[in-house]
């Protein structure tokens, strides 16, 4: 990150160091503000607005990033919106971002006398309600993974994991064998902000867990292989960690294969499918799902309170005015 200016490294360096953000966050915050300071470098010297890519922001300076106004923030958001077409949450983001920075070297570093960001609200953004599996195409999806294939255990092992625990992507790449208990009724998982939780198994995990494990080694180390990373759950055809891209390719071709291909299905929806499927089926707490899916806010996790027309149709029956006829 030598070419990155200091004032933007050191912010990141903060969001890396003391705030444990990964890798590819503190990448984003990056991302979002190159984009700004180039906005804000080609609009004062009146570059054109269609080439920011061009734009150096070597320069950017305690002087640069102090002087910037308020006014200055709302017509960068303007243009994300007009020029850009960003969405809403594009817009957030890369709002937060800014807010980040400045509330840091404010607040923090003391670097920065005034904050331009602090009295700008977030543009509003709508929650839309999440797309999920039926329990039906659920089942389908594990049924669709060929028996015969070299990688039945792993990658049946790995759908039932999704489907049952709603973990993230990230957390089951990252699964090492020693966040596993010896009863392999739990395993730890690191989630958003390197915050590691305790995930309990249900029967079917462990079954498919344990129908893994015992062939996991033996058909890694097949014809004098050697496995890379030994530490690690899931493993590639290279006796590596398995990548994102490979779950993703994987998922993706199961619900080719399962006829489910088309609906706006993908690995994180495995993960709203966990939820759903839990909440509805499972008559179990918000409260609970909350913990168990890694939110640090409630109403992040109450979403999925609103997404089975089941529940509204009950309750509407539970009324005791219900049953009352003319």
């Amino acid at each position: 990150m030598e070419e990155i200016p200091t004032i933007i490294n050191s912010f990141l360096a903060y969001k890396e160091t003391i705030q444990n953000c990964s890798p590819l966050t503190v990448k984003e915050y990056y991302t979002d503000l190159r984009t700004f300071f180039r906005y804000i470098i080609a609009k004062r010297s009146g570059k054109d607005l269609s080439n920011l890519e061009s734009v150096d922001i070597s320069g950017v300076d305690e002087e640069l990033a102090g002087s910037v106004t308020t006014d200055e923030i709302y017509a960068f958001l303007l243009y994300l919106a007009q020029d850009k077409r960003n969405k809403a949450p594009a817009r957030a983001r890369k709002l937060s971002a800014i807010k980040a920075f400045y509330k840091y070297h404010t607040l923090k570093s003391k670097k920065l006398a005034d904050n331009p960001a602090k009295d700008i609200d977030s543009p509003a953004v709508k929650r839309a309600l999440p797309k999920y599996l039926s329990l039906d195409e659920s089942i389908k999806l594990l049924e669709s993974v060929d028996k015969n294939s070299e990688t039945y255990e792993r990658d049946y092992c790995i759908i039932t994991l999704f489907l049952n625990c709603g973990m993230r992507l990230s957390e089951l790449v990252g699964i090492n064998l020693s966040d596993i208990s010896e009863d392999m009724t739990k395993l730890v998982v690191t989630g958003k902000g390197s915050k590691m939780r305790t995930i309990y198994l249900n029967k079917a995990c462990r079954d498919a867990l344990e129908a893994y494990l015992k062939v996991r080694a033996k058909k890694a180390m097949a014809n004098g292989r050697t496995i890379i990373d030994k530490n690690a759950l899931f493993l590639s055809g290279r006796n590596r960690r398995i990548s994102n891209k490979t779950v993703q390719w994987l998922i993706k071709k199961q619900l080719e294969l399962s006829g489910l291909a088309g609906k706006g299905y993908s690995v994180h929806k495995l993960r709203h499918t966990a939820a759903t499927l839990m909440y509805n089926s499972g008559n179990v707490d918000v409260r609970v799902l909350k913990d168990i899916l890694g939110h640090e806010q409630l109403n992040t996790t109450q979403i999925y309170t609103h997404v089975s027309d089941k529940k509204l149709e009950e309750a509407m029956e539970a009324n005791p005015l219900a049953k009352i006829k003319k």
